[in-house]
């Protein structure tokens, strides 16, 4: 077995040993390019390592859970996370320790190196890994090293590599490690350099930074960035950066330090350093006969070379990959994955601007009687709640999507530190009972304990004697719809609503249990125990990260309330429209976009209503022809089949155990029929449905992760969940009896006991 093999002793015929980031690098080591000297650890090692400790049967079992191309990329995130864990618990055996300490203490020793992938698989025509596994820095001592090389064998399977194998088609069982250590060069400036740009266009581009290359790599530090002519080397444009801070070795580790002045006024580059990488760069690429994607650092004026490999793009032969076709959502979904310096002025930006703007915005259209308005009026006021509405779910996409990521950064500084043995142990810390969702459940329950304990109260609101309520009620009712009309039931009328919310208020009085799931979490000796993990110097990261965590986990949740509160406004303008063009409330009424509605009430009055008529929509289909008749299938007396499953695998997203009748949520108006000790089967929940959850026993929904709402809504609750449950909502019906096992993500199914018979 060749389980090390030093820089200097790599051949083409190790590739599949060593992957080709390793092989690039000894070819240029051999040339006499300044590379900084390493060994590989071999992808041999690797599959040792998950055969020995069979790890690799336990990957093998999440990634039967569900096929990959039928999950969401959250769900990709949470499986990948599981592994991640995996590997954090399964310790290298001694004897392949035996294996690799001798030669990693002759040619290391203690000194820093940087630990690095290099997959085999990397080299696959017409794409590129870059980025999506793992490295670390300034890594000193073989424990550590150890250790490390088992994080990178993890991020072979972490969520955006999985996500390319998906997308090229890779056979996942094949996949194998390599890992580079290298010494860490102490770079006093470095960049990156583009033969050939990747935008397609025929310049050379370079970027560069003071410190060390992982700020720049990981989104962290601004570069300074040069386009140059390909042939000559003439700069054509100059783009400096807004000079802040290096990222430079720690004690362990890396950390942002400031620039002096000087830095800051001057680019990392000069005229001659610049052209000395443009040219290193040009070289690379004929030396490997394609444009190269390189990373370098300078120190003591000599440019080390880190790594090249080539540039994906367009015009670099990689047209026909699956990676960039008009349906690749691959980049975008890289692109969420944020580097902590950038999560915390996302958290600033969401949190001082965009929420308190969206609130005065939603306060502010609210303030208009929409029945006051002409017809000329009210279309502007339906073009101007389009274009707002528009804008913010813009910003929704911009900057609330990618601060999701702040929950998962969290979770994997978490579980790297602590190793606990629930890779989603981590959640218990970021739930605060803060999200408004949650105090919106706190304030109906105030008006269901007045209800339940107010002589008479249930009953007149039972017989609809509205006339005769306790004025302190009625005040308290009226201020509950104002505060939370907009973002309770956004699409259901008035009169609806207060309708819907007595009789979820009868319901909630009726099981004096609701009352105590407040959304509360003492958690104060957990977040204790985390941020003592930590050195004295590390303990402020220790709350930043923790606050970004617990930030991000809310906003899954408050983010969505803030921009219905947008939309509420707008579909009220709509709804004024529909009532002036005579639209008979409905299913199919409710189904027309604000754009269709506009559009009808621009006409003449005497073409309006047809216009309106003459839309179009299409019904919904719940099944295209006769299931087969199986031991999973029932005949009614009328002699239709009727599916039934009996076991559904999912996602675990909220642990414990529940039986109860399942209630299935299509729409807002199905919340009313809710009682208490149903399970919530759902498609996927939004901030409506999270009136009826102090009711539930359990939630189960067809979108997965854990990070979803219907997750996040359940842990702060303490209920059992099962995500990622495909076709929940057609499999599963009204009445039937659910089992629902939240540690291990199924969902078992007993029938209504007499199908003939009309179902709860």
């Amino acid at each position: 077995m060749i389980a090390i093999l030093p820089l200097a002793h790599i051949q083409a015929r190790h590739k599949r040993l060593v992957g080709g980031k390793s092989l690039a690098l000894a070819k240029l080591m051999q040339a006499g390019v300044p590379v900084p000297d390493g060994l590989c650890i071999t992808t041999t090692v690797y599959r040792d390592f998950i055969r020995t400790t069979g790890l690799g049967t336990r990957i093998g079992l999440e990634l039967g859970r569900r096929p990959l191309a039928a999950m969401r990329w959250e769900e990709i995130w949470d499986m990948a996370l599981r592994i991640r864990s995996l590997f954090i618990h399964t310790p290298i055996p001694e004897r392949i320790k035996a294996a690799v300490t001798p030669e990693l203490e002759r040619q290391i020793g203690q000194e820093a190196v940087v630990v690095r992938s290099s997959s085999p698989q990397e080299d696959r025509s017409g794409g590129s890994f870059a980025g999506l596994h793992d490295s670390y820095v300034n890594v000193r001592g073989i424990e550590a090293i150890l250790d490390h090389i088992r994080l990178v064998w993890a991020s072979l399977w972490s969520d955006a590599a999985l996500l390319y194998r998906r997308e090229l088609g890779m056979d996942m069982r094949t996949s194998a490690m390599a890992v580079i250590v290298q010494t860490l060069v102490c770079g006093e400036r470095s960049g990156v350099a583009f033969s050939l740009s990747p935008d397609g266009s025929d310049q050379a581009v370079i970027e560069s930074v003071y410190g060390l290359n992982q700020g720049l790599v990981d989104g962290a530090i601004a570069p300074d960035r040069w386009t140059l002519d390909r042939r000559s080397g003439r700069v054509l444009s100059h783009t400096p950066a807004l000079r802040q801070a290096a990222v430079r070795p720690a004690v362990a580790g890396t950390r942002q330090e400031p620039l002096t002045e000087a830095e800051k006024n001057h680019p990392p580059l000069d005229q001659a350093l610049l052209q000395r990488v443009f040219h290193l760069a040009m070289a690379l690429e004929k030396q490997f006969e394609r444009p190269q994607d390189v990373e370098w650092t300078v120190r003591d004026d000599t440019v080390f070379l880190l790594q090249s490999r080539p540039v994906t793009t367009a015009r670099s032969g990689a047209v026909d990959s699956p990676l960039w076709s008009a349906g690749d959502k691959r980049p975008w979904y890289l692109s969420l994955k944020r580097s902590f310096e950038n999560l915390k002025a996302l958290l600033r930006r969401i949190e001082d601007e965009h929420l308190p703007r969206m609130a005065a915005e939603a306060d502010r259209l609210a303030q208009t009687d929409l029945t006051r308005l002409c017809d000329g009026d009210l279309i502007q006021a339906i073009e101007a709640r389009l274009r707002i509405h528009q804008h913010w779910v813009g910003v929704y996409w911009l900057d609330f999507i990618p601060f999701a990521h702040g929950a998962r950064l969290f979770g994997q500084v978490y579980n790297d530190l602590v190793k606990p043995d629930d890779p989603h142990a981590f959640t218990a810390l970021l739930r605060e009972g803060r999200m408004v969702g949650v105090q919106r459940n706190r304030d109906l329950q105030t008006l269901a304990k007045m209800v339940r304990t107010q002589a008479g109260l249930r009953e007149r609101l039972a017989v609809g004697a509205s006339e005769s309520l306790d004025p302190e009620f009625s005040r308290r009712l009226e201020g509950f719809l104002n505060r939370y009309g907009d973002l309770t039931f956004k699409a259901v009328r008035v009169l609806k609503e207060r309708e819907g919310l007595i009789r979820l208020l009868l319901e909630l009085a009726g099981h004096e249990a609701a009352e105590q799931k407040t959304g509360r979490l003492d958690n104060d000796g957990l977040i204790e125990d985390f941020v003592s993990r930590f050195p004295e110097d590390r303990r402020g990261f220790a709350r930043e990260i923790l606050e970004i965590g617990r930030s991000s986990y809310r906003l899954r949740d408050d983010d969505n309330i803030a921009l219905s509160r947008i939309e509420s406004q707008l579909l009220k303008a709509v709804d004024e429209a529909k009532k002036r063009l005579g639209v008979v409330a409905g299913a199919a009424a409710d189904r027309l976009t604000p754009v269709q509605v506009l559009s009808a009430f621009k006409e003449p009055a005497a073409t309006a209503r047809s216009a309106v008529e003459s839309v179009t929509i299409d019904e919904p289909v719940e099944h295209q022809g006769r299931p087969q008749l199986t031991s999973d299938t029932l005949l009614t007396a009328d002699g239709d089949f009727v599916m039934r499953a009996r076991q559904l695998t999912g996602q675990p997203a909220g642990q414990g155990l529940a039986m109860g009748r399942a209630r299935v949520i299509a729409g807002v108006s199905d919340l009313f029929e809710f009682k208490a000790g149903e399970i919530l089967v759902c498609d996927a929940i939004d901030p409506n449905m999270t009136l009826v959850v102090p009711l539930a026993a359990a939630i189960v929904e067809r979108r997965g992760g854990m990070l979803v709402h219907g997750a996040i809504i359940a842990r702060e609750y303490g209920l059992p969940c099962v995500t990622g449950v495909d076709d929940a909502v057609a499999l599963i019906h009204n009445g039937d009896r659910l089992t629902v096992d939240g540690y291990l993500g199924i969902v078992t199914v007993d029938a209504w006991p007499d199908p003939n018979q009309p179902r709860p």
